[in-house]
This record gives C-alpha cells, structure tokens and sequence, in this order.
C-alpha cells in the first residue's frame, strides 16, 4: 500500500501548520470573521483552536478551504 497521495493538496500539512500559517497570514481577527466559530472569536488561542477543530469536523474542513483558497495555485 503507498502512503503517497498526489490529489490530496493537504497531505503532509498538519492541522497545527496549517492553522499557524492562517494565523500569521490573517491574525486571528480576521480569521474569526471568515470563519465565526468560538475558539476564533473569543480569546483565541492556537491550543483552543486546535481542540476545537480536532472535535468538530465540519468547522476543520472550512479552515481546511481557507487555507487552500490563500495557498498559490499548482503548475
């Protein structure tokens, strides 16, 4: 079985990498705004955003199109 996976553009990125690139790019205000769940709205924190992520799929998967719609394009 390979491990490799060509059509999936988050494969390698850790939730944690991904979430700390939107951060530093957008700051978390503005990442509340685009994404209005609570860890993002009231007194972010990288910690409290990751458990909150990690526990609610749906939320992880909009953050995960985010982080893919400020990604550059491929090829």
């Amino acid at each position: 079985m390979s491990t490799e996976q060509p059509k999936n553009p988050l494969h390698g990125v850790t939730l944690a990498a991904l979430l700390r690139t939107l951060v530093d790019e957008l700051g978390w205000e503005e990442l509340g705004r685009r994404v209005p769940i609570p860890p993002f709205l009231r007194e972010p924190t990288f910690e409290s955003s990751l458990k909150f992520l990690r526990r609610h799929p749906e939320e992880r998967a909009v953050v995960e199109a985010l982080y893919l719609a400020t990604r550059p394009p491929i090829g």
